[in-house]
C-alpha cells in the first residue's frame, strides 16, 4: 500500500527547546543561543555545541502512524580517535519513549588536534523513520541528537499535524556545561536534565554547552530575556578546566551573571548548582588536558595540569567552586528568598563515582546521567524543594 504524505512545514510552532532557527541554504538550523549573542563571540567551540540541539525536539499532535524526518547532521571526528557514535533520535508518544532511530549522510568534520586543522566534507541529507505508531490521535515528540549539529529539511506524516495545545506546563531554563549538555549520555532523553524535566513534570529549555559554562555575559542576557517559570545555572567544572579565571574574579562573575538574570526574572524561583564530583579537578587546578597516554592508545581521557599549592595564589578547583557558590548564595538570599542553592555532591559524589565511575575521568554515562536527573528532580520538584509549585 502507497503511502500518502503529508509535509508540514517546520516552524517555531512546533519546534520547542531553540531560541533561534536559522535559515540555511539545505534547511532550518537551530540554535540555543540567539544570533545576537552568537554574533558576540569568536569561540569555534561554543559555535560547534550551541548548535548542537540539546533538549530541542519537534513537538505536535498528530492521528499519523508514520513520520519521517528529513535531516543533514554534521558530525565530528578526530584523528587518531575511533569515530563518536552517530546521533541518536528519540521519539516520545503521550510523553513514553517509543522509538530511537538514526540518520545515515551528513557532513563530517575531521579535526586534527596535533596540527590543529579541520577539515569539512559535505554529504547529503539523510531521513529518519518512525512507522506502525498508534492509529489514534497522540502528541508525538521527536528529540534531537544532544551531541550533533542538525539541520531540519523536511517533516512527513501520514496525517495532518498540529501544535500540542498548551498545557499549562511550567518552562524549566537551565545552564551548564558538556555534563549538562549530555557528554556520555546515550541518547537526548537519557540526558540527567531530560531525565530530571521529565521526572518534573517540565518543558525543558537546555542551554548546557559544552566546555562553554564560563559565566559569559551574553549567556546570562540570553536567560535575562528567556521566558522561564524555573531558572538553574550549573557553575564550575569548565571554569576549572579551562583555567579561566582567578577567585577574586570569579566571586564577582558571579553576582554579575546573577544579577543580570534577576533583571529580567527579579522573583523567578533561581537554584545555583555546585560541580558534580570529579576527582581529577576536586583539589588540583586546570588547565585541563587530554591524557596523552590515553590519547596515544586511540581512548579519549582527561587529566588536571595544575599545581594543588596554586590554589594560594587563587586558583580555581571544585572543592573552592563549591564553598565559594555556597557562600555567595546565602549572602544573596538574606535578600533574595526564590535564590536557592544545591550542592553539586548530593547529586553525584564521591561514593556515586566508586559505583559508577567517570569512564573519561570527566563525563557521566547513561546510569549516572539517570542517577543525576532523578537525584535532581527529588531535590527540586518535589515537595519542599525549590521548585516545587512554583508558577503552576
Amino acid at each position: 500500500m502507497t503511502t500518502t504524505w503529508i509535509t508540514t512545514p517546520i516552524s517555531t510552532d512546533i519546534l520547542r527547546g531553540a531560541l533561534d532557527l536559522q535559515r540555511t541554504a539545505r534547511g532550518l538550523l537551530p540554535h540555543r543561543l540567539p544570533a545576537w549573542a552568537r554574533a558576540q563571540y569568536t569561540d569555534g567551540q561554543l559555535a560547534m555545541v550551541e548548535a548542537q540541539p540539546a533538549g530541542v525536539r519537534l513537538a505536535f499532535r498528530t492521528r499519523a502512524t508514520a513520520v519521517e524526518l528529513d535531516t543533514l547532521p554534521t558530525r565530528h571526528t578526530y584523528t587518531g580517535l575511533p569515530p563518536r557514535p552517530d546521533g541518536v533520535y528519540d521519539l516520545l508518544v503521550d510523553g513514553h519513549l517509543a522509538g530511537q532511530a538514526g540518520v545515515t549522510g551528513g557532513d563530517t568534520v575531521t579535526i586534527d588536534m596535533a596540527a590543529g586543522t579541520a577539515d569539512h566534507r559535505s554529504g547529503p541529507p539523510g531521513t529518519v523513520r518512525f512507522t506502525g505508531l498508534p492509529d489514534r490521535v497522540k502528541d508525538l515528540e521527536i528529540w534531537l541528537p544532544h551531541n550533533e549539529t542538525t539541520e531540519l529539511v523536511a517533516l512527513r506524516t501520514d496525517a495532518p499535524v498540529e501544535p500540542v495545545p498548551e498545557r499549562g506546563r511550567r518552562v524549566w531554563l537551565h545552564h551548564g556545561s558538556s555534563i549538562s549538555q549530555g557528554s556520555n549520555a546515550i541518547s537526548p532523553t537519557a540526558t540527567w536534565p531530560a531525565v530530571a524535566a521529565s521526572l518534573g513534570g517540565v518543558e525543558l529549555v537546555n542551554l548546557g554547552f559544552g566546555g562553554s559554562a564560563l559565566l559569559d555575559p551574553f549567556t546570562a542576557r540570553t536567560m535575562r530575556d528567556t521566558p522561564a517559570d524555573l531558572i538553574s545555572v550549573k557553575i564550575g567544572i569548565n571554569l576549572v578546566n579551562a583555567d579561566l579565571m582567578r577567585l577574586r574574579a570569579f566571586t564577582p562573575a558571579v553576582h554579575g551573571f546573577l544579577d543580570t538574570i534577576r533583571d529580567g526574572h527579579p522573583t523567578t524561583p533561581l537554584l545555583v548548582v555546585s560541580p558534580i564530583h570529579c576527582p581529577i579537578h576536586e583539589d588540583t587546578p586546570g588547565p585541563g588536558a587530554f591524557d596523552p597516554a590515553a590519547f596515544s592508545a586511540g581512548q579519549v581521557r582527561f587529566m588536571a595540569t595544575g599545581d594543588p599549592a596554586e590554589r594560594a595564589s587563587g586558583k580555581l578547583t571544585l572543592g573552592v567552586i563549591r564553598d565559594e557558590l555556597a557562600r555567595i548564595t546565602a549572602q544573596r538570599a538574606a535578600g533574595d528568598p526564590n535564590l536557592h542553592h544545591l550542592d553539586g555532591l548530593d547529586l553525584y559524589g564521591e561514593a556515586d563515582f566508586a559505583e559508577l565511575p567517570l569512564p573519561d575521568r570527566l563525563h557521566p554515562d547513561t546510569a549516572a546521567h539517570r542517577r543525576i536527573g532523578e537525584r535532581f528532580a527529588e531535590r527540586a520538584f518535589t515537595a519542599g524543594g525549590p521548585f516545587a509549585g512554583h508558577g503552576s
